[in-house]
């Protein structure tokens, strides 16, 4: 299993999928995106569920909580059954986001990669892609690796997510093997 985290805009789907096209065997990903849009609407924009204020800042609700941990659970036993994952995550909570996952995860061999970009350049993307909320990108870029201990870090600032997915590939075999 491969964990990337970063911030809103920061390059992680795209590094998903250029990690899907240069490591050789088949690798899923899924990322925090598809578990919100999975959500009933309602949690969408409710204090339960998610909700995103106008200055980017994110709330986690309980009704959230709880099923963000199934869908952990889920991953995890999709792994265990033999399915190779990458994890597109925003650890909102830092080091508490990534020791939910560590619980959640056991024995299991992973691969922990923080995604940097600088907080502008991600505020630029954020800006062309027109479907987040403003300041996201910013509110984000620093607060989601509070704490966390990666394996690899790629910074996307410069770097296109093509080459970031081949660091990461190097590391793969040794992690994950």
């Amino acid at each position: 299993m491969i964990v990337l985290n970063g911030g809103s805009s920061s390059g992680k789907s795209g590094i998903a999928r250029c990690l899907q096209a240069v490591l050789p065997d088949p690798w899923l990903t899924v990322g925090v995106d598809t578990l919100i849009e999975a959500m009933p609407a309602r949690l969408r924009s409710s204090p339960d569920g998610i909700e995103f204020a106008a200055d980017g800042a994110v709330a986690i609700g309980q009704d959230f909580r709880t099923l963000e941990d199934a869908w952990i659970t889920g991953i995890v036993a999709m792994v265990r059954a033999g399915a190779r994952m990458i994890v597109d995550e925003v650890f909102l909570g830092g080091a508490e986001s990534q020791r939910r996952w560590l619980d959640a995860l056991g024995d299991l061999p992973v691969l922990w990669v923080g995604v940097r970009c600088a907080a502008e350049v991600a505020e630029g993307r954020e800006t062309a892609r027109g479907d987040r909320v403003g300041g996201m990108a910013v509110a984000q870029a620093e607060l989601v690796h509070r704490g966390v201990r990666y394996d690899v870090e790629v910074d996307t600032t410069r770097t296109e997510a093509i080459e970031c997915a081949r660091t990461i590939a190097a590391r793969v075999g040794a992690a994950v093997a």
